[in-house]
């Protein structure tokens, strides 16, 4: 556990103090973010506002988790697995960024280029896992486990890829993705501890950590957002560490806010497209709430504490179906 602090500490000071010569970059060099048309109205100031601080958080995970895992001797191939993961991701969510501040526009990468790269990448924990642990085919469902034999790659890259395009959906207000990922990350790191996983429970506070210092730049009213080059990569992550954690069905309630901003967005356009009719005002669904009526602060406040307690409730579940009384 103590490791698990420092790694939180050196990721959250790293990211704080990357932060600064980073805003100034971006704004010096005016790289900001483009709003979409079709964005709630009040979301035309936010033009212009630095984006891509996915790679400053990403370099604080990255190397808050090498120097931490190297103090520990934790260090591995797994790790360098998961962090090589995350990175790619990070890549990938650059492109599009990359693209989008090139081009002038909120148009980067096509949907289908963006979902054929996370395939891409969600390839690589999922051979590796399955090489090293042939038990890796086994899903825990709480009152029993399922072997999936060889449909468990596809049902992996599912995991890994819906949890990156989940994340990448949340990120639309000031300190949303950032907020509620706080305490996603906090239960991975808690859970991976629990089980002995103690590398993957060190990069989750690494992560904790760097979210935490983020939010300095990224709460109402934000100077930063950490664009696809963060939510791309984090989303990812923690879609790998469910996988490598074996915890990939207690990842639903883990990222319970990721996943209905997603399902909100599937209902939205299969709703328009069979009825001509919308559900929400506007999806992903913290922009219906927006447009309800509620502040920005209001929506990412309720968002985080629904995430803490989806959050703790998971952490309780896993226990209760590690170490109960029937145990």
């Amino acid at each position: 556990m103590t490791m698990l602090a420092v790694g939180f500490l050196v990721s959250m000071i790293l990211c704080i103090l990357l932060g600064v010569p980073f805003i100034d970059f971006m704004k010096k060099h005016m790289y900001g973010q483009y709003i979409k048309e079709l964005a709630p109205e009040n979301h035309a100031q936010k033009q212009g506002t630095p984006t891509m601080g996915g790679i400053f958080i990403i370099a604080s995970i990255v190397l808050a988790s090498v120097i931490t895992l190297f103090l520990a001797e934790k260090f591995s191939t797994t790790s360098i697995i998961i962090l090589m993961t995350l990175l790619f991701y990070s890549f990938a969510g650059f492109q599009d960024d990359y693209i989008k501040i090139k081009d002038k526009g909120n148009d980067g990468l096509t949907p289908k280029q963006k979902f054929l790269r996370q395939l891409a990448i969600g390839v690589l924990p999922i051979t590796f896992l399955m090489m090293m642990n042939p038990s890796a085919t086994i899903v825990d469902l709480g009152f029993c486990e399922v072997h999936l034999g060889w449909l468990y790659p596809i049902f992996g890259l599912l995991v890994i890829t819906g949890a990156s395009n989940a994340y990448n959906l949340t990120d639309g207000l000031d300190g949303l993705a950032s907020f509620t990922g706080v305490f996603a990350f906090s239960a991975c790191a808690i859970i991976c501890h629990l089980q002995g996983a103690h590398q993957e429970a060190i990069i989750s506070a690494c992560v904790v950590g760097a979210l935490v210092g983020f939010l300095k730049y990224n709460k109402p009213k934000a100077q930063v957002f950490m664009g696809d080059t963060g939510s791309l990569a984090l989303g990812g992550l923690l879609g790998v560490l469910a996988v490598c954690g074996k915890f990939e069905i207690l990842m639903i309630l883990i990222g319970a806010v990721f996943v209905c901003e997603t399902l909100s967005v599937m209902i939205q356009v299969t709703s328009f497209k069979l009825t001509g009719k919308r559900v929400f005002k506007m999806s992903p669904i913290h922009h219906h709430f927006e447009l309800c009526g509620w502040s920005e602060k209001k929506i990412v406040l309720v968002f985080g504490l629904i995430s803490a307690l989806c959050s703790v409730l998971s952490v309780l579940i896993f226990m209760w179906s590690n170490y109960g009384i029937n145990k």
